[in-house]
């Protein structure tokens, strides 16, 4: 009889090393191609070829109808928290000017029923009567015993005696933000950005298939190279002919118009969800066994 080890089946109360290996338990690792990469010449937000380009101060790029259209609902979901948010600030106030008058009814019925020993009734709209005007604790009779019982039962499975939390809402921003970097974004501090195409090849071509050049050195424009946008004029030049020349001559070579160390503004490369901007293209996903089936449950892997 062959000797047991943790490769066989066994009846262990816990699994060996190998079973979580074969259901895929661990860090699962995966090296990101070039499908799964934003090309640099595509919006940010629609993810197709970008129709008049406009990049922030931080080099992320949109569509000019996809980004104002963002910016634009981000502007009306803040009235409309803004305007809840209004509302529930007034609703807090009102509550509290009604809890300060039934606090002093309060203290004077009880100072009523002190002196003349009368019965304190006062309006209290957290608190519901009974069809005969009573308030259950501080009545003198109860005439039904279910309503008074369901009145002080914490049941949670109950419709009728299920407590309900106050959604509050908090102060909304008043500003938009960049959907792609979450910094605050203005519309006056996006400019837009020129390419230039690549009219070489005297050939009919698709727009997706549109190749873009520097126009210094002439070299083909891809999602391994580093580019830079003039802020002025919005021409792209590859980095080494930026810093070779612009920086140097502060002036674009395309249209003459000057130009400063600080209007350079980096474009930010093609990422994943997974992967950042031109850092890491490597997937990894955690997967931990479930309860009875074996079959996990996925959650991002923490960052080392």
């Amino acid at each position: 009889m062959p000797q047991r080890h943790s490769k066989n089946n066994n009846d262990l109360a816990f699994f060996t090393y190998d079973e979580k290996r074969k259901l895929g338990y661990g860090t699962q690792k995966e090296r990101l191609g070039k499908d799964s990469i934003k090309p640099f010449d595509v919006c940010c937000l629609c993810l197709k070829p970008f129709i008049d380009p406009m990049c922030c101060q931080k080099g992320h790029t949109f569509c000019k109808e996809c980004i104002l259209e963002c910016l634009l609902s981000q502007k009306k979901d803040n009235q409309r928290k803004l305007a809840a948010y209004t509302a529930q600030q007034k609703q807090e106030k009102e509550e509290a000017e009604e809890k300060l008058m039934q606090q002093k009814a309060r203290e004077l019925d009880a100072f009523d029923q002190q002196n003349h020993g009368a019965v304190p009734q006062y309006n209290d709209r957290n608190q519901s009567q009974d069809k005969n005007g009573f308030h259950g604790a501080n009545s003198v009779k109860v005439t039904s015993y279910e309503e008074e019982a369901l009145r002080t039962m914490k049941a949670f499975w109950l419709p009728s005696a299920t407590p309900e939390a106050p959604v509050k809402a908090g102060a909304p921003p008043s500003s938009t933000f960049c959907p792609e970097g979450n910094e605050k974004l203005k519309l006056k501090s996006l400019f837009s950005i020129h390419f230039t195409e690549d009219n070489s090849e005297k050939k009919k071509s698709k727009s997706y298939d549109v190749t873009y050049i520097c126009p210094s050195c002439k070299v083909t424009l891809t999602n391994t190279m580093a580019l830079v946008a003039l802020g002025t004029c919005g021409h792209v030049f590859c980095k080494k002919c930026a810093d070779k020349f612009m920086a140097v001559d502060k002036v674009c070579l395309v249209c003459n118009k000057g130009c400063k160390v600080r209007d350079l503004v980096n474009l930010e490369k093609g990422g994943t969800g997974f992967a950042g901007h031109g850092d890491a293209l490597e997937a990894r996903d955690f997967k931990h066994l479930g309860s009875g089936s074996g079959l996990g449950l996925v959650r991002p892997a923490m960052k080392t």
